[in-house]
């Protein structure tokens, strides 16, 4: 069952609710705690009413709470294996964590990306691409949605970085995929709009997956770019079963 609360009513009820956010190890706790000290407040720290979650919470679904059920403290829990799962550029960035710490990645599924290098038509089109796409008020929208109100020279820097990177480097990966260990599954969309033919993708993965040794490869027939978010269901349902 789904409760429905309206914002007016959290704001009643955390009007004198302060939070502090920020990167890890940054002293978020610290800093909440000498305020706490300084002015009266209640601390709410790091498991605060933990035996209360304990109740209801569970490794599977609340596994950043939960942890204390299956691991001896929280040192084990950051210590862990992670997976990751990551679309286009995010998933070039999976895969190179994965060979970059092998100890602290156990799977990635990376979905709709390229390849191992990028697209020459890609590259020769980026920044006409990019300067077209700057006029389209659904783009210009999801830029500032993204990047704030600097996100034109956030797109253009970047552009400029995809470019600069294959004339310096060509090459996606920092080390050859022969030493990457995690378990690894490549999913993309046969119809997706930015790759040059419906069979890319099963060449560009099949190659990758010789390289690695092992991995699998998931091509959906319908959807687009990227596939994870255009077949929200069968990609989860997909996704679920690799990382049991």
């Amino acid at each position: 069952m789904r409760i429905e609360i309206e914002s007016n009513i959290m704001r009643y009820y955390l009007r004198n609710v302060y939070f502090i956010n920020g990167t890890a190890y940054a002293g978020k706790s610290t800093m909440a705690a000498m305020l706490a000290e300084k002015y009266g407040m209640v601390h709410c720290g790091e498991n605060y009413h933990l035996k209360n979650c304990d109740k209801f919470v569970t490794p599977e679904y609340q596994p950043c709470i939960g942890y204390f059920q299956t691991m001896k403290d929280w040192q084990e829990f950051i210590n862990s294996k992670v997976n990751i799962i990551r679309c286009s550029g995010g998933a070039l960035v999976a895969i190179n964590v994965a060979l970059e710490a092998p100890d602290l990645v156990s799977k990635v599924i990376a979905d709709s990306f390229m390849g191992e290098k990028p697209l020459k038509s890609f590259i020769e089109n980026v920044k006409s691409d990019r300067e077209l796409s700057k006029s389209d008020e659904g783009v210009r929208s999801f830029y500032t949605y993204m990047h704030g109100s600097d996100w034109e020279q956030i797109v253009d820097n970047d552009t400029n970085a995809i470019i600069q990177h294959s004339k310096d480097t060509g090459a996606y990966f920092h080390k050859h995929l022969q030493f990457l260990k995690s378990d690894i599954l490549l999913t993309g969309s046969k119809k997706d709009e930015f790759v040059e033919s419906t069979d890319y993708y099963e060449k560009i993965y099949d190659t990758m997956i010789k390289k690695i040794g092992h991995g699998k490869v998931y091509l959906f027939n319908g959807g687009g770019h990227p596939a994870m978010l255009t077949n929200i269901m069968e990609f989860y349902e997909l996704s679920i079963e690799f990382l049991k």
